[in-house]
């Protein structure tokens, strides 16, 4: 791989993957809250796939955002055959209780090879390093919390989640702002060629930046793994 100036990251299956256990607590607290009509627990997993599925290609789609929070309305719509009573629901504590089961349910990180390999680009004192990532269940702040316990944090220069900027990847202005808030004063100049984007979705990662002329790597959904940074 040739040398880049900043190396940008997706999260979610390129540095990081879900917890088995965390989808699964989830439900469960779902299937006991918010199921009137008692649903079963495989059609309540079933429901939280399709609206994860759903509302990430409508942000790849808009280049918008769509809240967690709006996300849990849906599902819990879904599960009580789209009704849109929510009037004793208060939604900030319901984030708060996932949020609290997912931090007792870490997400794992991707793979024995990711933290060496960002630790390595970090440490070169030749590059800096970023975070770019869609969002869907989970917000940007929590996800702060999570790569500070995982150690991640501290491989990288900044973090953009696109609930915090009501943009989603591909869309090229959140790309945009990636480059806009690389460190002036480590790059004196730098151009999009100099920047490598590092994901695993071909449209949100790959497409997205290479709208703005931004190098990309396609990692975990192909066969290359992330050491290949470094060969």
């Amino acid at each position: 791989m040739p040398y880049f100036k900043h190396y940008s990251f997706d999260l979610w299956l390129t540095l990081i993957r879900s917890n088995p256990a965390f989808k699964i607590e989830r439900a469960k607290y779902f299937h006991a809250n918010y199921n009137s009509l008692g649903k079963s627990f495989e059609e309540i997993t079933a429901v939280f796939r399709n609206v994860d599925l759903m509302v990430n290609s409508i942000n790849e789609k808009s280049g918008l955002n769509i809240d967690a929070e709006e996300m849990y309305l849906m599902v819990i719509s879904i599960i009580n055959n789209y009704s849109t009573d929510f009037s004793d629901l208060d939604v900030n504590e319901l984030y708060l209780r996932m949020e609290t089961l997912l931090l007792e349910n870490m997400p794992l990180i991707y793979c024995s090879e990711s933290l060496g390999v960002l630790y390595q680009l970090k440490e070169s004192g030749n590059s800096t390093v970023s975070l770019l990532s869609n969002t869907g269940f989970i917000k940007g702040m929590t996800l702060r919390k999570i790569l500070q316990e995982l150690k991640i944090d501290q491989a990288l220069d900044f973090q953009l989640y696109s609930d915090e900027v009501r943009m989603s990847k591909p869309n090229p202005k959140f790309f945009q702002l990636m480059l806009d808030t690389i460190d002036r004063k480590k790059h004196l100049s730098i151009d999009p060629h100099e920047v490598l984007h590092i994901g695993d979705n071909p449209l949100a990662d790959c497409m997205g930046a290479e709208s703005l002329g931004i190098k990309s790597l396609l990692i975990n959904s192909n066969h290359l793994k992330i050491h290949h940074l470094l060969s």
